[in-house]
């Protein structure tokens, strides 16, 4: 099979998926090695997730390596260009369902012995510390338009040499830092989705497999995780565009 921009994106999502809720499983589950490690493990291993996600996207075919809608959107709207954006999305679908599958079949003993069925949603999709519709929508749109403005802040200073460029190489890094300072940040409020197919998908993936007392995979939640991201992705491009950036 060859290389394209659908495998592309598929596979570096499913590898974003696989590590970021992988690294939540580990600390969340029951009877892992990483029990109770806490917020710190959570969100480096998130931001580990994003640049090993990037470099997979670019490996099997995805230049953009977007591995996120918000991502693919913002670029769109910037570039006035959306001729990718319904491949992307169902390629990044895609990818996030089948990652958050492998993680249950990785931690498969440990379902069973967490009782919590919260703990268990946990490790597939994001939930408000405390629910409240307005403020955690606005979580979600600000974390997701910081998200935006530090990929293209990264992107334009790796191509302006005399500001000392930034080799292309180091870019994913640089983005991985930038996801983790957002979950250390911003991340205690909603869980920092930041990122619409990262939710939506393992979320769907929690609907279906068959998790041993598993509880609802509340869907009365689960649209503020992909529309304040696309929302604020769409206002990040929007202000960009003010500065012609």
């Amino acid at each position: 099979m060859q290389t394209s921009p659908f495998i592309g994106e598929l596979i570096g999502t499913l590898v974003l998926i696989l590590l970021g809720n992988g690294v939540v499983a580990n600390v969340v589950l029951k009877q892992t090695k990483g029990e109770n490690a806490g917020l710190m493990a959570i969100t480096t291993g998130w931001a580990f997730a994003v640049v090993m996600g990037v470099f997979t996207a670019n490996a099997f075919g995805s230049p953009d390596a977007h591995i996120n809608p918000a991502v693919t959107i913002a670029f769109a709207v910037l570039n006035q260009d959306f001729s990718q954006v319904g491949t992307y999305f169902l390629a990044q679908l895609m990818g996030a369902f089948l990652g958050a599958a492998l993680v249950w079949l990785h931690y498969l003993p440990h379902w069973k012995v967490t009782p919590e069925p919260g703990d268990k949603l946990a490790c597939f999709s994001t939930g408000p510390a405390i629910r409240a519709a307005g403020p955690n929508f606005i979580s979600e749109l600000l974390g997701t338009l910081l998200l935006i403005i530090g990929i293209v802040a990264i992107s334009k200073a790796g191509a302006i040499p005399e500001n000392g460029a930034i080799p292309s190489g180091l870019g994913p890094y640089l983005v991985g830092l930038l996801v983790w300072s957002i979950g250390l940040s911003l991340g205690g409020t909603t869980g920092y989705a930041i990122n619409p197919a990262r939710d939506l998908g393992p979320r769907l993936a929690h609907a279906v497999l068959p998790i041993p007392n598993k509880g609802t995979s509340d869907w009365r939640y689960a649209w503020i995780p992909v529309a304040a991201p696309l929302a604020g992705a769409v206002l990040a491009a929007l202000f960009l565009q003010f500065f012609s950036l």
